[in-house]
């Protein structure tokens, strides 16, 4: 079964898109931007972006514990030391499969960062009593 999950940007509808979308027991989490912090630090970015993936995330049943996969796309390649103590600060003990790649730009040009998720919950078995 398919769950959309729509995040707040004006541009979900006219693009096409929803902010995660839940199948089964697995989230993606669309390249998510630095909403609200595009002034901000490439580590305070980075950090706007991990909270705006978990309150999507945490919406359709999952929490950053659960994250498998991560896709950072940077625009200076000499970030990718902030991006990244940002991202164990979150992701430490979770260890999630994680790519790194330097991009000519983002749609917005004040982001140095964007970041894309995928989660996979766990089933309980001892919930459904096997």
């Amino acid at each position: 079964m398919r769950q959309n999950l729509p995040g707040t940007s004006p541009y979900e509808p006219i693009i096409g898109f929803s902010r995660a979308v839940r199948v089964g027991n697995a989230i993606h989490v669309a390249g998510t931007g630095p909403v609200g912090a595009d002034d901000a630090d490439v580590a305070a970015q980075t950090r706007q972006i991990i909270l705006i993936a978990k309150e999507i995330l945490e919406r359709g049943g999952a929490s950053l514990s659960d994250v498998v996969r991560t896709r950072m796309y940077l625009t200076e390649a000499a970030d990718w030391e902030a991006v990244g103590r940002v991202h164990g600060e979150f992701f430490q003990h979770i260890r999630p499969a994680a790519t790194m790649v330097v991009v000519a730009a983002l749609l917005n040009p004040k982001w140095r960062v964007e970041i894309e998720f995928d989660a996979v919950i766990a089933s309980d078995t001892t919930a459904e009593g096997k």
